[in-house]
């Protein structure tokens, strides 16, 4: 019998598992048995590809969740912690509340300015500090009732720029107008005033519409700054918080005894710093700021830090010294006007100066007379009295003036008129010349209209001798209107109100450098030597621009137009420079002082120039308007103190 052939898998063939396979089933009935099927080790299907995964079964279908997601773990305890937290403060307010303890800066509203459509929109912010930069804020004092106040830094020096004081006067009206409603509305809380959002009130709103507010009237939710340190609004001074001025002190105050007085009472500081590189706005703007201050018995204080002319007395007298010193800088405010140390400067002169009396309609009537213009006629009498005290040159350009003003007498035997051009970057009211200038034979035929109306005939051979003895006197801050033909073939004499200092014309330039040449070429003839580079000369021909005033003695030749004066106003100039500014500004003031005070027929102006309307002030109320010899040209426009 021959022996039985077993056959065994390979280990990688035999792939499933023992319980699928059961020999003793399917093995031979006997042993004796002649027949052994092999059928039990053929799969009936194929085996599985040792290289591929098991089959798995397909996943349970799941049931459809909500529309709605559930929150995150984490979001979940954000909320519950916000909550804690919210449920925590409130429970510490109202304990504080309850104890009778005094709020201090309990609720602090910050601005947050935003620009939209070109109007600056402010939303009020609810905070627990004080903000790190000057604002006003609203605060509730020990009953709970809503005030209002301004919150300077310490820190900070003095003066603030301009845009600050523009901005923290519009900030003034929106907090001043919403505390009112506030307590109009008893029902609403002051955490309700957070969420009313931005307010429709921009920084340039009232300007730009030409809005005057009553500034005169007094607040009864404001908190002047020395009464909020002692109810513990505010924070009390500190001896380190800092002064005001270059070297701590202001114009009209004794430094050596400064020390040794006491503060003021209440004080008005103008602030000479301004985006504005003409010199008549300021001038204006500080004449009506001295007579508001002596009006409602202020000490007057001038700030010249950073003005871009240099030093107040590089112009002007010292003023003299007052009986008392200036309050830390934090003290003085820009607004309300109650302040008691009121700040005021050439942008916010307008708003905090003018009152209801001076309404913007009433600034474009017709006819020169301030007999029906009542608040034109108060700014008036306000620049006049500011004119008087403060417009006192250096004795060097006063006694230059008095000698200029009698020589034309004795040239003229009281047959003059005095004529102002300002042409530059000044265009006028009148709608036909408003994208240029007037005409020059609108100012010659206004003056030939006065000397006329002192004696002088037009055409007359008997009066012959007298036209020519007539004499215009003129003053421009362009230097082609001397030569123009206008005035020069008119038949009167024609002098310049002053000439101690002039704006140079390209001309006047091309002809000292031609001399200077002639001079070098008699000592240097070889064409070989090389000689220094000059730059392309540059005069004042088309007048006084801002732009060409502000890049004054800067390295390179002109300038352009479209400087931005946000970034040349913050450069420190150089003594050169200040000392060019200056001169300027000297040459400024005593065209205006001859021409003030010669006698004879008037002066001749545009209104639309400051000039001309400081001219009317220098001139006095008899002679400008009841006498009429302030004669304007530029349409049917009377006087202003500001132009809206």
């Amino acid at each position: 019998m021959a022996p039985t052939k077993m056959i065994v898998s390979p280990p990688r063939i035999n792939l499933r598992r023992a319980a699928s396979y059961n020999a003793a089933d399917r093995g031979p009935l006997s042993s004796s048995s002649s027949r052994f099927g092999f059928e039990h080790l053929a799969f009936h299907s194929p085996p599985p590809s040792p290289g591929l995964p098991l089959p798995q079964q397909a996943p349970r279908k799941r049931r459809k969740s909500s529309n709605t997601p559930r929150p995150s773990r984490v979001i979940r305890w954000f909320l519950w912690l916000s909550g804690l937290v919210l449920l925590f403060f409130v429970a510490g307010r109202s304990i504080q509340q309850h104890d009778g303890a005094a709020v201090v800066v309990s609720d602090v509203f910050e601005w947050a300015a935003s620009q939209w459509d070109e109007r600056r929109e402010y939303e009020m912010i609810g905070q627990d500090s004080l903000p790190d930069f000057p604002t006003p804020v609203v605060v509730t004092d020990r009953r709970g009732r809503a005030k209002w106040t301004v919150s300077i830094p310490q820190s900070l020096g003095f003066p603030l720029s301009p845009r600050e004081y523009t901005d923290m006067c519009a900030k003034c009206r929106e907090v001043s107008s919403r505390v009112k409603g506030l307590h109009s509305h008893k029902a609403m809380g002051i955490d309700q005033i957070t969420m009313l959002g931005s307010g429709g009130l921009g920084s340039s709103s009232s300007s730009s519409r030409g809005e005057a507010t009553n500034t005169a009237e007094n607040d009864k939710h404001f908190v002047d700054v020395r009464e909020a340190e002692g109810q513990r609004l505010l924070p009390p001074t500190t001896p380190g918080s800092k002064g005001s001025g270059k070297n701590g002190e202001k114009l009209g105050v004794d430094g050596h005894s400064l020390s040794q007085k006491r503060i003021c009472a209440s004080s008005l500081t103008f602030v000479l710093e301004s985006e504005d590189a003409g010199l008549g706005t300021s001038l204006m703007a500080l004449w009506i700021a001295y007579g508001t201050a002596k009006r409602e018995g202020r000490t007057f204080f001038i700030d010249d830090t950073r003005w871009a002319y240099g030093e107040y007395t590089s112009l002007f007298e010292t003023l003299p010294a007052p009986d008392c010193r200036p309050p830390p800088a934090h003290e003085r405010l820009p607004c309300p006007r109650q302040a008691r140390h009121l700040v005021v400067s050439t942008a916010t002169a307008r708003e905090v100066l003018v009152t209801d009396d001076a309404a913007p309609d009433e600034v474009y009537v017709e006819g020169f007379s301030l007999a029906q213009r009542p608040g034109q006629k108060a700014l008036y009498a306000l620049a006049r009295e500011g004119y008087e005290a403060l417009f006192r040159l250096g004795a060097q350009d006063r006694d230059y003036v008095a000698q200029r003003v009698e020589e034309h007498a004795v040239r003229s035997d009281g047959r003059a008129v005095g004529v102002h051009v300002r042409r530059g970057d000044r265009r006028p009211f009148e709608a036909q010349y408003a994208d240029s200038y007037i005409p020059l034979t609108a100012y010659a035929q206004a003056a030939r209209e006065v000397l006329e109306a002192v004696g002088v005939v037009e055409d007359d051979d008997e009066n012959q001798t007298a036209r020519n003895a007539s004499l215009v006197v003129l003053a421009s801050d362009d230097p082609l209107v001397y030569e123009a033909e206008e005035f020069t073939g008119a038949g009167e004499d024609l002098v310049r109100a002053q000439e101690l200092i002039r704006l140079a014309g390209k001309e006047d330039d091309d002809k000292e450098k031609k001399e200077q040449e002639e001079k070098k070429k008699k000592k240097q003839t070889n064409k070989y030597v090389m000689h220094k580079f000059e730059e392309e000369t540059f005069g004042w021909e088309g007048g006084f621009f801002g732009a060409m005033f502000w890049n004054l003695g800067g390295q390179g030749g002109g300038s352009s137009a479209s400087t931005s004066t946000t970034t040349t106003t913050t450069v420190t100039p150089s003594e050169d420079t200040t000392r060019l500014r200056s001169y300027m500004g000297r040459a400024y003031l005593m065209d205006l002082a001859v021409l003030a005070e010669t006698k004879g027929g008037g002066v001749v102006c545009a209104v639309s120039a400051t000039g001309c309307r400081l001219l009317a002030v220098m001139m006095g109320e008899e002679r400008a308007f009841e006498k009429g010899q302030w004669r304007n040209v530029d349409g049917n426009f009377g006087w202003s103190g500001f132009v809206w």
